[in-house]
């Protein structure tokens, strides 16, 4: 019999917790599969913790770890996977917006061959302003990593040998996603329409999107660097042709330079580009300095495991 782990980061999640679980054992219960669950408490300040310790005195195949503070969802993925004892992982939130269901197709197309099995949003039921952002920030995406796909994951199956290789993985601000089609392995794709979220509210705020949305971009390709060189190239080189339009009429033709309004245009962009430039070098730099400090991208308060409990 197959054992598939469950890793499933929360955050003020009280109320969908239990609901999400039992979704989850009925269709075990279908499927005649072994299961555990590793819940990881981000540093959540509501009952999830509650909620979380009475799910763990309930059923000893659920394992709680708990963060010291909040560390992000990327952080909770990451510890949950590092607990995974199955012969696959599962990844998914504790909001009951992806469809358990998924999960059967999920199982088939890994027994198929494929090592990771993405479950990709084509539709959300969420704001229109939620939407948007969501399509723009996968659009600018895509530009450093191709593979991404249009709607982005965060649902999805990870058989045990490429969660090897993603356990490897020693970086800080990572980007989950980037990392995931990194891998390289057999991978399929399953669309599916995010739906409604019923219990509680987003905790992915402004801040946290543009977080993320940065560590993407740079962190799975050098496109900004090499944007920024071909940036300078053009501005270079329309700069060096606008001096011999200027030079060759003054001296050739004997026309005067004249326009106050040129000089501060071309000042102010050229401005804004360097300044533009020096905060992607800015970037680039901190996460250098970042890694070499070589801090924990999460810590560990207290981890539940059966009946017994380690600080």
């Amino acid at each position: 019999m197959i054992k598939l782990s469950f890793v499933i980061p929360v955050f003020r999640n009280e109320g969908s917790i239990f609901p999400t679980y039992e979704k989850i054992i009925r269709l075990t219960q279908k499927l005649e599969f072994g299961y555990e669950f590793i819940f990881v408490n981000d540093g959540s300040d509501d009952n999830s913790i509650t909620e979380l310790h009475a799910l763990h005195n309930q059923d000893d195949k659920v394992k709680v770890l708990s963060f010291s503070r909040n560390f992000g969802q990327v952080a909770a993925i990451i510890a949950g996977m590092k607990e995974v004892t199955g012969d696959a992982a599962i990844s998914l939130s504790a909001d009951l917006q992806e469809p358990i269901e998924l999960i059967e197709n999920m199982i088939t197309k890994w027994k198929s061959g494929n090592e990771i099995v993405i479950c990709h949003r084509i539709d959300r039921e969420d704001s229109f302003i939620a939407n948007n952002a969501s399509a723009i920030f996968y659009k600018l995406i895509k530009i450093s990593n191709p593979k991404m796909p249009k709607g982005g994951f965060d649902f999805l199956l990870i058989d045990k040998k490429a969660l090897v290789s993603f356990n490897q993985i020693d970086e800080r601000n990572r980007f989950f996603q980037g990392d995931i089609l990194w891998l390289g392995f057999n991978t399929a794709f399953i669309p599916y329409n995010r739906l409604k979220r019923t219990i509680g509210k987003s905790q992915w705020t402004l801040s946290k999107k543009l977080k993320y949305f940065i560590d993407g971009l740079l962190n799975t390709s050098y496109i900004p660097i090499r944007l920024m060189s071909l940036i300078g190239i053009v501005i270079s080189l329309l700069g060096f042709i606008y001096a011999f339009v200027i030079a060759y009429n003054r001296f050739v033709n004997n026309t005067p330079f004249n326009g106050w309004a040129p000089i501060m245009i071309t000042i102010l962009i050229i401005g804004g580009l360097i300044i533009l430039m020096l905060g992607i070098i800015g970037e680039y730099v901190w996460r250098t300095y970042d890694e070499t400090r070589k801090r924990p991208i999460y810590i560990i308060k207290d981890k539940l495991i059966k009946n017994e409990e380690s600080n």
